[in-house]
């Protein structure tokens, strides 16, 4: 099976479903519809804030390792510690996108929510470890399922279109 197979099977998850709608609901719920959701979702940007977020935990995360390999390992925790505090801005705005998305692209949604909630638990692994052998060990599977999680976001984005075209000059369509 190639990658982007593997990333249509996701799409056909339909017993994520009663999750989706119920996570769907709660977001919506705690987001609304007002000045606060129009800021989580970047509608003042002109498309949505999260996928610009993202870039810091990916970068600091995998840099942490380059800093690791080349001994420095106070510098390796402390980006990975940034990746971390990054994190917290990051998963709220992707959740505030989610009651928009469709039903595949919910589907899609949890498994990339899932597969980066992995990824923050072993960085989070890594940055309490006490050696550095388990550090790198913890920071290479987080790195692993940030990939996933990176590649399930990349589909969403790209093969589903979520969160494309929804912005014109700055106010929600």
């Amino acid at each position: 099976m190639d990658l982007h197979t593997a990333l249509r099977t996701a799409e056909s998850a339909g017993r994520l479903d009663p999750a989706a709608a119920r996570v769907a609901e709660i977001v919506a719920g705690a987001v609304g519809e007002g000045r606060a959701a129009g800021l989580l979702r970047g509608s003042w940007l002109g498309h949505p804030v999260h996928p610009l977020l993202v870039t810091v935990p990916i970068g600091a995360w995998s840099a942490s390792l380059v800093l690791r390999s080349l001994g420095q390992p106070e510098a390796a925790r402390s980006l990975i510690g940034l990746g971390l505090a990054a994190t917290v801005p990051t998963v709220v705005t992707g959740w505030a996108e989610f009651p928009a998305l469709g039903t595949e692209a919910r589907r899609v949604a949890l498994i990339h929510a899932a597969a980066n909630a992995t990824a923050t638990t072993l960085f989070l692994k890594a940055y309490r470890a006490r050696t550095d052998r388990a550090a790198t060990t913890w920071s290479l599977l987080g790195l692993t399922a940030m990939g996933v999680g990176g590649a399930l976001g990349g589909h969403l984005s790209y093969a589903l279109g979520a969160g494309v075209f929804r912005y014109q000059r700055g106010a929600r369509r």
